[in-house]
């Protein structure tokens, strides 16, 4: 399986490294990105490292493949995208993705989107990818919904939030969805 590098047309997806600490410290602490993400807001680099750190194991274990987005051009960090294996005995992942919002409104969510799906049903053989989103997070809904997911279902008071407990919309694509988009 190969993992450590995926591109689209505009973008390079690389595994996260420690040396990309300083840029995910940046993004996660934005209050902007933060508004509909129930991991909050971390307190210091060190907390984020943490994350890292977690993320960079369960890559090792082939659990969870955090992905950087930078651009093909310059190199800019975009954000994060993920592929969070599940139990394998039922051969699911879901999805996350985190944008700079200098990038949001720009296709990028989308574009890194797909490719991760593609990764997740053709390189690590998955039957089904899923993804949630608070119901008032019209951005990821619209992405969600150009790649060709499935609103399945919807959580009521389900993601804590900085604003309080909100309903979240599930969303699902299966492999044979992938086959026939």
């Amino acid at each position: 399986m190969k993992t450590s590098i995926l591109f689209t047309k505009r973008l390079q997806l690389r595994i996260v490294t420690l040396s990309d600490l300083s840029k995910i410290h940046e993004l996660l602490s934005m209050p902007e990105v933060d508004q509909y993400n129930a991991l909050g807001i971390p307190t210091n680099k060190e907390v984020t490292a943490v994350y890292l750190d977690e993320w960079i194991d369960s890559y090792e274990m082939r659990k969870e493949f955090v992905f950087s987005l930078n651009s093909i051009v310059d190199d800019s960090f975009i954000g994060l995208v993920s592929l969070k294996i599940g139990n394998p005995k039922y051969s699911i992942a879901s999805i996350w993705y985190k944008l700079h919002p200098d990038f949001w409104g720009k296709g990028y969510a989308t574009e890194s989107t797909k490719v991760i799906l593609q990764f997740g049903f053709k390189e690590v053989g998955l039957h089904r990818i899923e993804a949630g989103c608070a119901i008032d997070n019209i951005g990821s809904i619209r992405v969600l919904e150009k790649v060709g997911m499935i609103r399945e279902g919807h959580k009521r008071k389900v993601l804590p939030l900085k604003a309080g407990w909100s309903d979240n919309y599930e969303f699902a694509m299966l492999e044979e969805d992938w086959q026939n988009g």
